[in-house]
């Protein structure tokens, strides 16, 4: 998968704070089972990021899906269960509305599907999670639908760093700018949006890690669970963020117009107002800042974390 280590020693250097942390996978109980016991009653929750995320990717492995993502949620889970620790906010997605997604922002109340694995993984995480708050009122949930987090941090010392080809738009785009990568593929020029490339809701990750800490803080008074739309509430084509991009690198960024990619849907963006009412967040950075930062973290490591 695309963990470093590299980035936790610059998340260190960052916040000039020590960071304890285990490599383990999360569906090896025993060895979770061990970490939950040396921290004890001081767990205070969960955030649960640990998954496979590529859409296109996922349509190709699906079992990997199922078993990484679904195994090893329940894995954790039953750890959580087993140390008395039922606080979680669960890194959802905006994949789980499905074909729900039309030309308006959609809100949390829209009907959830999915059209591909990934996404599943994610819609059947969240009803696990609803199951198990219903078993046992103690629980307390912050299911967390994000739209498309980009950018990187603003000092360019942590960003994105996929493995091998970049399964998402703009860290792709940011391999073509460059020069790692020679072209971007469109999937798709034909969708009924302006200019018929699909229209995503992009948030810079810098908003979306406030809107974590906001999640966190939250759960001391929450009751039962709360799922809640974490984008920007307005939509940029992938063209746009091209033009975007090159704006912010000077890059050309040269693409070719491909088929559609199975399980896309044309427009997907967020209604946030019961994120601002229920944690007091709104995302703040504009377009113009998720490409400045990403340029600038990319530009500054093109190679990632690895060596040059």
């Amino acid at each position: 998968c695309n963990s470093m280590p590299e980035s936790l020693t610059r998340v260190m250097q960052i916040t000039g704070k020590k960071l304890e942390y285990h490599e383990v996978d999360v569906r090896d109980a025993v060895k979770l089972r061990a970490i939950f016991e040396s921290i004890g009653s001081s767990l205070f929750a969960v955030v649960h990021f640990a998954a496979l995320k590529a859409v296109g990717e996922s349509g190709q492995k699906p079992l990997e899906y199922y078993e990484n993502n679904l195994t090893g949620a329940l894995s954790l889970f039953r750890c959580m269960k087993e140390f008395n620790c039922k606080r979680i906010v669960f890194s959802s997605s905006a994949t789980v509305y499905g074909q729900a997604a039309g030309k308006e922002p959609m809100n949390e109340t829209f009907p959830i599907s999915a059209t591909n694995p990934y996404g599943r993984t994610k819609l059947y995480t969240e009803e696990i999670l609803r199951d198990i708050c219903k078993s046992d009122p103690e629980w307390k949930v912050v299911n967390l639908r994000y739209f498309n987090p980009t950018g990187a941090h603003t000092s360019g010392r942590i960003g994105e760093d996929p493995a091998g080809i970049p399964n998402n738009l703009m860290p792709f785009v940011a391999k073509v700018a460059v020069g790692t990568l020679a072209h971007l593929t469109v999937f798709g020029d034909d969708y009924d949006t302006p200019d018929g490339t699909g229209v995503r809701d992009f948030i810079h990750v810098m908003d979306l890690a406030r809107g974590h800490v906001a999640a966190i803080n939250k759960l001391e008074t929450l009751q039962g669970e709360v799922v809640l739309n974490l984008g920007t509430g307005k939509g940029h084509s992938v063209l746009e963020m091209v033009a975007a991009m090159r704006k912010a690198s000077g890059a050309e960024i040269p693409y070719k117009i491909g088929p559609r990619r199975e399980g896309d849907v044309g427009f997907v963006c967020a209604e946030t107002t019961k994120a601002q009412e229920v944690l007091g967040w709104t995302a703040q950075a504009s377009l113009e800042d998720m490409c400045t930062d990403l340029w600038r973290w990319q530009s500054s490591n093109p190679n990632g974390y690895r060596p040059s």
